[in-house]
């Protein structure tokens, strides 16, 4: 179980990473040079990502004794930027 520990932890940076990347590059890149190409690159990685973070979540809420609460944030997390750092701070790290 360890190593899907590992794999949670790195798929929570790259879904962070990319959602930055997608907010704070693509996005504005798009809305204000009128170029969607970086977020149609940025976008499926990211989906993808974002999926599999909130499936491996689900996954490993009983190995890590999170309750409700904490479940919630875990997951709310993905949707707020910078929040999967904080999930790896907080939750995640040993």
């Amino acid at each position: 179980m360890k190593n899907t520990k590992a794999f949670f932890r790195l798929i929570a940076l790259l879904e962070g990473v990319s959602y930055i990347l997608l907010l704070f590059v693509a996005t504005p890149i798009k809305y204000l040079q009128g170029d969607p190409q970086y977020v149609k690159l940025l976008g499926m990685p990211h989906g993808i990502l974002f999926m599999a973070y909130i499936v491996l979540a689900i996954w490993l809420k009983p190995e890590y004794n999170w309750n409700q609460r904490s479940f919630i944030t875990v997951l709310i997390a993905s949707i707020i930027p910078f929040g999967t750092f904080y999930v790896d701070k907080k939750f995640l790290k040993n």
